[in-house]
């Protein structure tokens, strides 16, 4: 016998949220950032530097490298980048935008995913809302609809994925597999052999973006989900997850992507996990815990049971690799799945805190957001338009009329959004999602177009690098041993130097010497080397870059005098 289900949902509560409203949601979410901004450090840019050496033939496909030093073995996601380098970085004369179309593709996959997951999900027969006595209640598919309504719009208002998943980094790849695992568990009582095809690409996904550890563990726990399914077209599943399982550690272990990183946090990080979660799994994680409470009768249902499982697997292996908040990103999907099935439970006090408390901090956000901006084009107020510059030192100040306009009207559509939210639709179940949604869409929004280039500015390396040329034409052969990967990719990308990063680089064929020093003043130039210049890095004080030049030897002086 079941048990009771505290899901009550009237048919008015069941609608969905326009298709078009839907629609511009997603495009306010995911488009910008994607437009006119460089590979931003550190990760970003590594990722980047990475593909445009496999697109430009600088390094092997199988075994990429910066510098000469091995690079991630995230595969799949670099050889994407690379080719949409090839293909459409002519077409548009810009790589760095070129590689950001697949992985802006990407972000817009894994919200369908979400979206079908808890479809399917609320279909099942436990997660369906009581009949009333008297009839009214939600129709099933009516119902279904409305609650991926609400996991869609949990997805967009999570902070933690909205800096990560707009850059071209192996993650969004991990993401998409965890988005297509859950999706093929949840469409197993319904489809035949879509489910087996799902399973095997999400988990081959995931260990060729160079999570194998987490292919594995969500494989064993999805078979432990299908086994003690109610389903019988669900426990004969088992067999292929684990196929699909073993599989992907095969396609790991050829590809080379096995490597043990655990690093376990100390028991006094307890704190800053705590801290760092709170952050970044927010406004998701209150509804979760209301879902646990809530359904804790129905645990080992499907449409908790399944999305719980991702989240378990990738919130074990954010503290295994000491608070990893990239490896935490992949739990996002299935904790948007969770705290959507919360909606139908919440009471009307809970929407309604919810709805305040964001209307007045995205409002409050965005009316910062827009003071700064005019204070840096005007310089009025005084004060905060010289404490703004001084956070992006050597930035001049310009006026762009697009971007302007693109603020404006996504400005007037969050106004437009809290008069409508408030005067209609207070019965849907994905009434509560509305206005974070929409405050998060509409603060990344205006921080990509009217602070986008003194963001730009301060993230990228190109000012940097460009200092550097002054003293080092592009295309030189510059030494960097033991350079960090960041590094590398900057001068790469940004210098078009070719760089040796191998820690006996210095006494390589290289004409110049490039190296991080502490304090203000170079050390002594090594032998056989004269110093140039010292630059000073924007964002970090306390670190400065020397180069050197090769001072000529005396055979070779002699050779070109010959010469």
């Amino acid at each position: 016998m079941s048990s009771p289900n505290p899901a009550l949902v009237t048919q008015r509560g069941a609608r969905s949220l326009p298709r078009l409203a839907l629609l511009v949601f997603c495009a306010a979410y995911v488009l910008p950032g994607v437009f006119h901004r460089d590979p931003w450090r550190n990760a970003d840019l590594v990722a980047y530097g990475v593909m445009a050496a496999i697109a430009e033939g600088r390094t092997t496909w199988l075994s990429p490298t910066l510098g000469g030093v091995g690079a991630d073995a995230a595969l799949l996601p670099h050889w994407l980048g690379a080719l949409a380098i090839q293909w459409l970085g002519p077409l548009f004369g810009d790589g760095a935008f070129a590689a950001r179309i697949p992985f802006a593709l990407l972000l817009a996959l894994a919200m369908v995913l979400v979206w079908y997951t808890t479809y399917y999900l609320a279909r099942t027969q436990a997660a369906q809302p009581v009949a009333f006595a008297f009839g009214g209640e939600a129709d099933p598919v009516d119902y279904a609809r409305a609650i991926a309504d609400g996991a869609l719009l949990a997805l967009i208002a999570t902070l933690g994925l909205l800096q990560l998943g707009h850059e071209t980094t192996p993650e969004l790849g991990q993401l998409v597999g965890m988005g297509l695992f859950m999706l093929a568990l949840a469409i197993a009582p319904f489809r035949r052999w879509q489910p087996r095809v799902a399973v095997v690409a999400a988990l081959l996904v995931l260990a060729g973006s160079g999570a194998p550890s987490l292919a594995l563990g969500v494989g064993l726990g999805g078979m432990l989900v299908c086994w003690r399914s109610a389903y019988d077209s669900v426990r004969r599943f088992v067999p292929w997850v684990a196929a699909a399982t073993l599989t992907s550690g095969a396609l790991a272990a050829w590809l080379g992507a096995w490597h043990w990183r655990a690093s376990w946090p100390d028991a006094d990080d307890a704190v800053t996990l705590a801290r760092q979660w709170a952050w970044f799994l927010w406004p998701a994680w209150p509804l979760v815990l209301w879902t646990l409470w809530q359904w804790r009768r129905h645990l080992t249902h499907r449409h908790i049971s399944v999305p719980l499982v991702t989240v378990v697997v990738a919130m074990v292996s954010a503290i295994a690799t000491n608070m990893n908040d990239r490896v935490l990103m992949l739990a996002i999907p299935g904790l948007a799945v969770l705290a959507a099935f919360a909606l139908p439970t919440l009471k009307r006090a809970s929407s309604a805190a919810i709805d305040w408390f964001s209307m007045f901090f995205f409002t409050f956000g965005a009316v910062a957001i827009w003071f700064f901006y005019v204070a840096m084009q005007t310089g009025v107020p005084a004060k905060p338009a010289a404490n703004a510059l001084r956070l992006v030192p050597g930035f001049t100040v310009r006026f762009e009329p697009v971007e302007l306009a693109f603020a404006a009207a996504g400005t007037l559509a969050w106004l437009w959004l809290l008069r409508w939210r408030t005067g209609r639709h207070r019965e849907a179940l994905w009434k509560s999602m509305v206005i974070p949604a929409g405050g998060v869409a509409l603060c990344w929004l205006l921080m990509m177009t009217l602070w986008r280039a003194p963001l730009d500015y301060a993230r990228s390396s190109r000012p940097e690098i460009e200092q550097m040329q002054h003293h080092l034409p592009a295309g030189s052969c510059l030494a960097a041993p033991a350079a960090p990967a960041v590094a590398v990719a900057a001068l790469e990308v940004f210098g078009r130097y070719r760089v040796d990063a191998r820690p006996d680089a210095a006494g390589g064929d290289c004409g110049h010497l490039l190296y991080r020093v502490r304090g203000l003043k170079a050390p002594p130039a090594p032998a056989g080397w004269q110093h140039v210049a010292t630059f000073q890095r924007m964002n970090d004080r306390g670190e400065r870059l020397a180069l050197y030049r090769r001072q000529p030897t005396a055979a070779g002086e002699a050779a070109a005098a010959t010469r």
